[in-house]
C-alpha cells in the first residue's frame, strides 16, 4: 500500500482507461450543455431582433425559445443515442 503513495510510481494501464473515461463523461457533460445553450441564445436573440423590427413583440421571442427547445431536444436525442451505441 505504500508503495502506491511513493512520488514517480508509473501509472497502471488501469487507471490510464479510469482517467479517459471520466474525461469522456466530462466532454460529453459539456457537449450538452453547449447543444442547449447555443440554440436558446441564437434562436431567442434572433427571435428579439425580430421583435424589435416588425413590432410583434414578444411572439417572434417566445417562437424562437420554442423552436430552440424542439431543436436542442433533437440534438440531445442524437447525441446520446450515438453514445449507447
Amino acid at each position: 500500500m505504500c508503495s502506491d503513495l511513493m512520488i514517480g510510481t508509473p501509472k497502471t494501464n488501469e487507471q490510464g482507461k479510469d482517467k479517459y473515461k471520466e474525461l469522456k463523461l466530462v466532454n460529453f457533460a459539456l457537449e450538452l450543455g453547449f447543444t442547449i445553450a447555443i440554440p436558446i441564445v441564437l434562436l431567442a436573440l434572433l427571435g428579439r431582433l425580430l421583435d424589435r423590427w416588425w413590432g410583434t413583440s414578444p411572439w417572434l421571442l417566445l417562437i424562437g425559445i420554442f423552436v430552440s427547445m424542439i431543436v436542442s431536444i433533437a440534438l440531445i436525442y442524437k447525441k446520446t443515442k450515438d453514445v449507447l451505441r
